[in-house]
């Protein structure tokens, strides 16, 4: 037997299983994904019917069905779509750590001074999509250095711009007042306001990584790609930030290592997402 008939059948499995996870783990999160569920085992289903009865109506109306489900997959995904496509773009070694290190510093001091102060903030750090696109109402233009004071400043609750959220970009905060797209998830508490449903839904839409801060009681909460974590604190938030916005190239032993370039590629979990993950299990097994 030739070589190529043998490694033919491994090949094809390994490109399945892999287009298999990839598909799972594009889905898993997301709102459409139990509407996905539902139809695959639908259409399996179906499909062991056709192959043991050889039902040809059903056998031709599935065929028929297969072909558009590409647009359908396209409509009912579109945000999650968008959002990985710009990821893909993404590049965030042309800004050095020590820049990102001061910039993450500077939203962590803020949330803490709003935090302390019982202040509502919703702050909206841009990265490859542009927020703006999403928002339902542009704010107000601001184009200035941000500062935890500046930021504590705009959410002052006698400033006219402190309903709504604030667009930052780097070390610079672009816009504010802004009105991001509520989430319409159904599993939220009640607890939970406009806010961290605007915050969240922005997270759906972008690949923006967004901090709460609830007025009531202070409490600091942040969304990314769809999840929210609620009631962390100023060391949590720091780690969760560092994790997105500082590369992580060389190892702490000093050997070389691809860490970084693994978690672009998708063949292993970024550090944020995985507490995110345990922190969404922690919380629905407390529900239940």
């Amino acid at each position: 037997m030739h070589l190529s008939e043998i490694l033919k059948p491994i090949v094809e499995v390994g490109i399945l299983a892999t287009a298999i996870y990839y598909v799972l783990k594009f889905i898993r999160g997301t709102r459409g994904a139990a509407v996905v569920t539902g139809f695959f085992t639908v259409v399996v289903v179906v499909a062991f019917l056709v192959a043991v009865f050889k039902l040809q109506v059903l056998s031709w109306i599935m065929n028929w069905f297969v072909s558009i489900l590409a647009l359908g997959i396209l409509i009912l995904f579109q945000p999650e779509i968008r959002r990985m496509l710009a990821e893909l773009g993404t590049n965030r070694f042309t800004v050095s750590a020590h820049q990102q290190r001061e910039n993450i510093e500077m939203i962590v001091q803020c949330a803490k001074n709003l935090s302390e102060e019982k202040m509502g903030g919703l702050i909206a750090i841009e990265q490859e999509a542009k927020v703006l696109e999403t928002c339902s109402a542009p704010g107000i233009l601001i184009d200035c250095v941000a500062t935890p004071e500046m930021l504590q400043t705009i959410f002052f609750k006698d400033n006219a711009l402190h309903d709504g959220g604030v667009i930052i970009k780097g070390d610079r905060i672009l816009r504010a007042s802004c009105v991001f797209p509520l989430s319409q998830r159904q599993d939220l508490g009640s607890s939970l306001g406009t806010r961290h449903r605007a915050g969240l839904g922005l997270s759906e839409e972008t690949d923006a990584v967004v901090i709460i801060v609830s007025e009531e009681k202070g409490f600091i909460s942040y969304a990314y790609k769809g999840q929210l974590v609620t009631r962390v604190s100023e060391e949590v938030l720091r780690g969760f930030l560092t994790s997105i916005f500082v590369p992580q190239v060389l190892p702490s032993n000093g050997k070389f290592g691809f860490r970084s370039l693994f978690v672009k590629l998708g063949l292993i979990r970024n550090p944020a997402e995985e507490e995110m993950s345990r922190s969404s299990k922690k919380k629905k097994e407390k529900r239940s």
